[in-house]
């Protein structure tokens, strides 16, 4: 089985995995690739669920890590791969001046990225009528497993740490949204301000389009490298049923806001993350997507993954053809618009771990 087929079908079904303490832990609740493992497969670090409902019934099973750290992966008792594990880094084991555990922090994703939430509530998280349906971002807050508010000084402690201990490449900053105005921006840049004036490290701030664009300019001028504005949804029926309060900030004004951002970032410097399988179909997306590709925006298609005390927690993920039948297509358009994932300086999209796009993307360019 090619490597983005096995990706795909993997992070469709998920994995049972014999032994769920091998390498970094899994992560629960939260933003981000909640509810799963990173694994390295054929050299690629993924993440794939492992908490899930249809993980607990999935065909695959990764077994036992051997003496070198090897796991076999089977399906149905047929093995077809081979996969390792990427270890708990470093920084885990430390706390900040103030007495917080790193991980509360920030934590890593994929195999060398750092990841934080810089305030993990949002405006729309406690209402039924106006919270996306998908997210859990207030699980982990009320779990005690991080903080409500970062502060710029924990932030630049721990990602300084980071880079030192584990290697760590680039960083993604990422917010609930806590106003209508700068809908994050400002956290944001005084976040980042303090991480580059400690270590020389890539960062992707993630948030809604503020009102007003002359804040692309302060970000990046804070030291903000690249930017994420995430759709999530790309019809405006699916994003009104899904996502109730965020579709308030129309389609148009996201694409007024890429329109902004690209000239400000550079082109593939500004994404979009798109959730395949809630609703929206292969078509809907492929042409969002060749739209965005346009306006020099990435767009990172990745498959819905239901998380556990979500509204959508029995929702079905996207089976592996309904995914091939994107990302292979997409791959295509972003070989054929030079836009490449190695070329993002920081953020989802350059790690690729939530999605086998990037494998794809890899397969088109040698075919």
């Amino acid at each position: 089985m090619p490597t983005e087929r096995l990706i795909n079908a993997l992070q469709s079904y998920g994995v049972r995995l014999a032994d769920s303490r091998a390498g970094a832990p899994s992560r629960r609740g939260g933003a981000g690739p909640s509810d799963h493992k990173a694994m390295t497969i054929a050299g690629r670090t993924v993440m794939v669920p492992v908490h899930t409902e249809a993980a607990f019934d999935s065909p695959f099973l990764v077994r036992r890590p051997d003496a070198d750290g090897v796991s076999v992966i089977e399906h149905e008792g047929v093995v077809i791969g081979r996969a390792t594990f990427p270890g708990k880094p470093r920084f885990y084991a430390l706390s900040t001046f103030d007495g917080v555990p790193y991980s509360k922090i920030a934590v890593l994703h994929g195999r060398d990225v750092l990841a934080t939430t810089v305030l993990q509530t949002c405006i729309r998280y406690q209402s039924r009528t106006k919270t996306c349906q998908f997210c859990s971002i207030g699980q982990s807050l009320a779990a005690g497993r991080t903080v409500a508010h970062k502060t710029p000084e924990q932030l630049a402690e721990v990602a300084r740490a980071a880079v030192l201990l584990d290697g760590v490449k680039h960083m993604v900053m990422t917010t609930g949204t806590p106003n209508a105005t700068d809908r994050g921006a400002a956290v944001l840049c005084e976040s980042a301000f303090a991480v580059k004036a400690a270590v020389d490290l890539p960062i992707q701030a993630q948030c809604e389009p503020p009102d007003d664009d002359r804040w692309f300019e302060r970000m990046k001028a804070s030291g903000i490298d690249a930017l994420g504005m995430h759709l999530e949804a790309v019809t405006p029926e699916v994003r009104a049923r899904i996502m109730p309060g965020k579709a308030g900030v129309p389609l148009e004004r996201y694409d007024e806001a890429f329109a902004a951002a690209v000239p400000v970032f550079g082109r593939g410097q500004v994404s979009t993350y798109i959730l395949a399988g809630l609703g929206d179909t292969p078509e809907d997306i492929l042409t969002m997507a060749e739209r965005l590709i346009g306006m020099g925006v990435y767009p990172f298609v990745v498959p819905f993954v239901p998380i556990s005390g979500t509204p959508l927690e029995s929702h079905p993920a996207p089976g592996p053809d309904f995914m091939h039948a994107i990302l292979k297509p997409l791959a295509d358009m972003l070989a054929g618009a030079n836009l490449r994932s190695t070329d993002i300086k920081a953020g989802c999209g350059r790690c690729g771990a939530c999605s086998a796009l990037s494998t794809y993307e890899r397969a088109a360019v040698t075919a």
